[in-house]
């Protein structure tokens, strides 16, 4: 099993970026899928989900309105797009593949947010 995130670096603030997450190993359309970062210094944050059907989205207010997260499940790979992005934002995003019996997380990429 693989997650391979990619797309992170450095942006301005009120720039964009889009980040993308090639799964491997598992049937990637039985998986709800979603997003999570690390700020520096902080704990944990979930950013943003989308069911396994690809129907629902959901989104922490922090990032509602600005991220747009999708699913290709023909290229078993799933995607953020992050616009009007700000300071805040920065941090290692990773992502996440999980039924209700199991969990995969990828290694991470580097989000960087500044002017």
């Amino acid at each position: 099993v693989q997650l391979a995130e990619s797309g992170g670096g450095l942006a301005q603030p009120g720039g964009s970026l889009r980040l993308s997450c090639a799964a491997s190993g598992f049937i990637f359309g039985d998986y709800d899928m979603s997003w999570a970062r690390q700020a520096p210094g902080k704990g944990f944050e979930w950013v943003a989900a989308i069911q396994d059907s690809g129907s629902e989205m959901f989104y922490s207010d922090s990032v509602k309105g600005r991220f747009t997260i999708s699913r290709d499940d023909a290229k078993s790979t799933l995607y953020l797009q992050m616009n009007n992005l700000e300071p805040e934002d920065t941090g290692i995003y990773y992502c996440n593949a999980n039924t209700l019996v199991d969990v995969y997380w990828g290694q991470g990429t580097q989000v960087t947010v500044s002017s």
